[in-house]
This record gives C-alpha cells, structure tokens and sequence, in this order.
C-alpha cells in the first residue's frame, strides 16, 4: 500500500491521479498546526552578507528556493500561492528591501475548465540589486545540513527525471528534513482551483511556511514545496516551472553576470 493510500481509506478513482482522486493537498500557507518543541540542531556554515535565502525562509510563509536568471535580473524562485505579483519582500528589521515578487507560472492554455493551469507552482522574487549575494548564486542554504553548490551546467530535473524511491532534502523554514520519493502524478482536484500535470509525493512532514522551498533530488534542483497531504510533501518540478517562466538556473557563482564594483566611496558602479 502507498504512502497515500495509508492516509486514507478512499479507493483511487483513476490509476494516475495521484494524491487528486485520493485526497485534497492543502496550500502549505494556509491552516494551523500544533508541534512539540524539540531539540534544535544548530548550523555550523556561516551566513554571508547579504544572506544566501536559496533553501531558507524568504518572507512571511514563503520559502526560497533556487537563484536564476530573468535575462540579465537575477531572481529566487518561490511559489505562485504563497503571495501575489507586485508584493515587496522585506528582511527581518521590515524595511530592507529584498525584492519584489513577480508573476506564478501559468501555462498557455488549459484543458480543465475551472481551474488555473501550470507547469509547476512557482513564481519568483525580483531581488533587490543591494540583497544579490554574489559569488554564492549557485548555492543553496539547508542550515544545519551545509552549504549545496550546484555544480556548473547543471539542469534542474523534470517530473521524468524523478523516480519512486530517490533521495529527497528541503529546509522551508530554515528546518532540514529528508526522505524519498513515495508517488507522482498529475494534481487535479474539483475543491482545489489549480491544476498540475504532475505533482510528486515524498514521505517528509510539512507544516505552514515551507511553501516554496527549495526541494533537492539526489542532491539536484528539483523541485517547489508546494501542497501537505496529511502532512507529507508535495512538491511540482522545477524544471517545467523555470522553463514556463522563461528562467536559468543559476550554476555559476555568479550566475554568468559581472557583479557590480564598488567604487571608493562606498557604492556599487
């Protein structure tokens, strides 16, 4: 029996609507959930200025996930539900600037009448041009569990490039967790307005904030946090998302861009 199948009793409806014909995901932003304190482990990397965010919380309940490229703007992917286009991202102290979010990923067209289609639940900050870590765009924070470079010429997976099975890491809510992958298919649900040609299952507990997070396959860029079934993972893969939104990932440190110079007064040329 699978994973979803364990959540719930309700039979399948058809073979590959995983997750849909079974149960509902609820947006990771949305509801409330009681945990019991636990020992914390504690990070051991340092924190560069400004901060790598790729893997940490961004703003409110949304995650970040992986650095990119817009063009020439560099960007952090994020999730299309978390938060609306046009809203400001501010650090902790509520008046750094850290960016502006942009527009959710939508697919050209949609076959299911009702619903909002796309490739992946993603959408993306603008980062403001004082908050772009340079040097360190190709690198993902996951806190306690270090520092992830992405190696040059590296391409984010695809809904195939994923199997039953494979290794699975997120940190949305500056929380390192890891499992496998349970199950995939696609996400199509009447009470749910969005829908999803594929959506993937693995066994790690969610809770409100993690949305948007970077998801890591086999220690590749993956995926976006994205629905708890029961409180699992369910995540859309990065790669259709980046590629509806017309984004590079970054896998260079400075993402092929030639970062600003400082000039001797103290400001960016």
């Amino acid at each position: 029996m699978t994973l979803l199948a364990r959540i719930t009793a309700r039979a399948r409806v058809r073979p590959l609507r995983l997750l849909i014909a079974i149960l509902v995901g609820l947006m990771l932003t949305t509801g409330f959930l009681v945990v019991a304190p636990a020992m914390e482990p504690q990070r051991t990397t340092p924190i560069y200025d400004p901060p790598v965010l790729a893997g940490q919380q961004l703003w409110g309940a949304c995650a970040g996930g992986f650095y990119a490229r817009h063009g020439d703007t560099i960007v952090l992917t994020s999730t299309g539900h978390c938060t609306s286009e046009g809203t400001v991202a501010y650090d902790p102290d509520g008046m750094t600037v850290r960016g502006v979010f942009g527009p959710a990923a939508r697919s050209a067209s949609c076959p299911h009448q009702g619903h909002k289609c796309a490739a992946s639940d993603m959408n993306y900050l603008v980062v403001a041009k004082d908050r772009i870590p340079w040097g360190h765009l190709n690198v993902v924070d996951l806190g306690t569990a270090g520092y992830r470079i992405i190696p040059p010429g590296t391409r984010p997976l695809a809904c195939v490039d994923i199997a039953i099975g494979d290794q699975v890491e997120i940190d949305g809510r500056n929380s390192y967790r890891s499992g496998t992958v349970a199950e995939k298919g696609e996400y199509l649900h009447p009470e749910d307005g969005d829908y999803f040609p594929c959506m993937i299952a693995a066994n790690i507990q969610v809770e409100v904030g993690d949305s948007g997070g970077a998801v890591l396959v086999r220690g590749t860029p993956a995926g976006v946090t994205s629905r708890s079934f029961g409180g699992v993972l369910g995540f859309t893969p990065l790669a259709e998302g980046m590629a509806e939104l017309g984004l590079d990932l970054c896998s260079t440190p400075d993402c092929g861009l030639a970062p600003p110079v400082a000039d001797p007064a103290g400001t960016d040329k």
